[in-house]
C-alpha cells in the first residue's frame, strides 16, 4: 500500500535530495539483492563490503533514483515484511534510529500483520485468503499513513461494521465499530521480571520488573469517557518509565516525568495513576510501567563443579517472604551445553520432582504450585556424560563451567509491586451499571542463576 500523503511530505522534508520509492517491481527487485535473497553468492562490494555489516532491521536500498533510507524490512517464514517510514526532518547528515518515531511505528505494524498472517503459513489458501484481507483491514489500522491499530488481528475483514461516516462527529478515529450489549469492562496488569543472580562478593545481582495494563472495554456509544486508578500499598516503590496508548486524553505530567535513570526521591509521583480515556473497541495496553523494586521474588545459588568425569551440581532456592506462595507452575531448568547426553545421574532433591528431557541435555526440576513451609528447596547431584553428537546442543557462551539455571514460573493475583486496580475506581460515563473484572499475575521473563563457581557474562561490572 503506498500513501501520496506521506509520500508529499517526504519530499517537503529533503526537497532536491529525496529519493522517490521506485514502482513496486523495481523497489522488489532491489529489496530483494539487499536482503540477499537474489545474487547471495556473488560478492558486490556496496552490498557485502564489512564496512556495512547491518547491525538491525533497517537497510538503505540503492534505486534508480539513489539511496532510498529508511527501509524497514525482515524475512520470517518465507515472506518479507517491509515498509518505508517517513523521517520527520533531513536525512542529511542520517539521524540516530532511536530518534525516528516512524521507525517503531513501522515495526510494530508489521508485527500486527505477521501476527495476523502467520498462523496460516502452513495452509497456503488460507494464507492468500488472509493476504488478499489485508488492504481492508489497512485501511482501519493505518488509514492515512499513521498506524492507529496494529493489532490486525482484532480488524474486521469487512466493511459491514465500519462507518464511512461517522454518525457522531466525536467518534475519534481507533473506534471504528460501536458495540451493542451490556457494559463491562475487563482489565489485566501483567508484570514480568527479568533477573541476573550470581552469587560472588564482587559482582551486582540485577533485577527489572516491567508491567503493561490491557484493558478490553465493551461499551456502548460512539465515544465513551472511561477512567481507571491504578493504586500501589502504601510504602510500595512508585511507577516509572510510564508509557501510556494514544487514546488516554490526559495524565498528570509528573506521571511521566518519573524515570529510572535517575534515583529515587521523596518528591517522586507515586500515584494514584490516573488514566482519562476513549478505548478502542478491541483489547489495547492502555499502558507500560517498569519498578525498581527491592528484592527478586526468588533468590537462587547454583554451584557445579568439574571432577574427572563426572560434574557435582547444587542449587538452592528460597522465596522471598514477602511473595505470594501460590504459583500456576514453576519450575527451574538446568541445560549442560558442548557435552554429550546425559549418561548417568544420581540426585536429591528436598521438595518437587526432577525430571530428565527426551534429548538427555536437560534436567526439569518440577517444584510445582507451592514452595514448602521454610520456603526454600534445594537439590543436589552428580551427572555423567556420553559421547557428544552434532544434534545434541551447543552455546558460545555457556563453555567449560560456565552455565545458569533458568526459573519459570507464573503466580495469578499478585503483582511484584504490588500495583492493583481497584474496581470500584473504574468511571464509566455511560447508563446502566457496568460490570468491571480486574485481574493481575507476575511471569518470570529470562531469570537466570549463574554457577558461582565460574565466570558468568555480567549485565553491569562495578567500577
Amino acid at each position: 500500500r503506498r500513501y501520496p500523503t506521506v509520500e508529499l511530505r517526504a519530499e517537503t522534508f529533503n526537497g532536491s535530495t529525496h529519493v522517490p520509492i521506485p514502482s513496486d517491481s523495481a523497489f522488489l527487485k532491489a529489496l530483494l539483492f539487499e536482503l540477499r535473497l537474489v545474487d547471495d553468492h556473488v560478492f558486490v562490494e556496496q552490498r557485502d563490503t564489512c564496512t556495512r555489516i547491518n547491525h538491525s532491521s533497517v537497510y538503505s536500498v540503492s534505486t534508480a533514483a539513489g539511496e532510498l533510507w529508511p527501509v524497514l524490512a525482515f524475512h520470517k517464514s518465507s515472506l518479507i515484511y517491509a515498509c518505508v517510514p517517513l523521517v520527520e526532518g533531513t536525512l542529511e547528515p542520517r539521524p540516530p534510529l532511536l530518534t525516528v518515531s516512524g521507525l517503531s511505528q513501522g515495526l510494530a505494524l508489521l508485527l500486527g500483520i505477521m501476527d495476523y498472517i502467520s498462523p496460516s503459513r502452513k495452509n497456503e489458501a488460507e494464507m492468500n485468503a488472509k493476504i488478499g484481507q489485508l488492504r481492508n483491514l489497512l485501511i482501519q489500522a493505518c488509514p492515512l499513513g499513521t498506524p492507529l491499530n496494529t493489532n490486525i488481528r482484532s480488524l474486521n475483514s469487512s466493511f459491514e461494521d465500519i462507518q464511512e461516516m461517522p454518525a457522531d462527529k466525536d467518534q475519534p478515529a481507533w473506534r471504528s465499530s460501536t458495540y451493542k450489549g451490556k457494559p463491562q469492562v475487563n482489565v489485566c496488569i501483567t508484570e514480568k521480571v527479568k533477573c541476573m543472580q550470581y552469587d560472588q562478593r564482587d559482582v551486582v545481582d540485577t533485577w527489572q520488573v516491567y508491567g503493561a495494563v490491557n484493558c478490553k472495554c465493551d461499551i456502548e456509544g460512539s465515544a465513551p469517557n472511561v477512567t481507571l486508578s491504578l493504586n500501589l500499598p502504601t510504602n510500595a516503590p512508585p511507577l516509572q518509565d510510564i508509557v501510556v496508548h494514544h487514546c488516554v486524553t490526559s495524565v498528570d505530567p509528573a506521571m511521566l516525568m518519573s524515570t529510572s535513570a535517575e534515583p529515587l526521591h521523596d518528591s517522586v509521583y507515586n500515584g494514584p495513576y490516573k488514566f482519562p480515556f476513549i478505548p478502542p473497541a478491541d483489547s489495547f495496553n492502555l499502558c507500560y510501567y517498569t519498578s525498581q523494586v527491592p528484592v527478586p521474588p526468588i533468590l537462587g545459588c547454583y554451584q557445579l563443579v568439574e571432577e574427572e568425569s563426572q560434574i557435582k551440581i547444587t542449587v538452592n532456592l528460597k522465596l522471598h517472604e514477602s511473595i505470594k506462595n501460590s504459583f500456576e507452575y514453576c519450575e527451574a531448568r538446568i541445560p549442560f551445553f558442548n557435552r554429550g547426553p546425559i549418561a548417568h545421574l544420581e540426585y536429591k532433591v528436598s521438595y518437587g520432582q526432577l525430571d530428565l528431557s527426551r534429548e538427555k541435555s536437560l534436567l526439569v526440576w518440577v517444584i510445582g504450585q507451592k514452595f514448602p513451609k521454610s520456603l526454600e528447596v534445594s537439590l543436589t547431584g552428580t551427572v555423567s556424560f556420553g559421547t557428544a553428537s552434532k544434534e545434541h546442543p551447543t552455546d558460545y557462551v555457556c563453555t567449560g563451567n560456565t552455565a545458569y539455571v533458568k526459573l519459570y514460573f507464573r503466580i495469578p493475583d499478585f503483582t511484584l509491586t504490588g500495583c492493583y486496580v481497584d474496581q470500584h475506581s473504574v468511571q464509566i460515563f455511560v447508563p446502566g451499571k457496568p460490570k468491571i473484572t480486574a485481574s493481575r499475575e507476575l511471569i518470570s521473563s529470562d531469570y537466570y542463576i549463574w554457577n558461582s563457581k565460574a565466570p558468568a557474562p555480567m549485565v553491569y561490572k562495578p567500577l
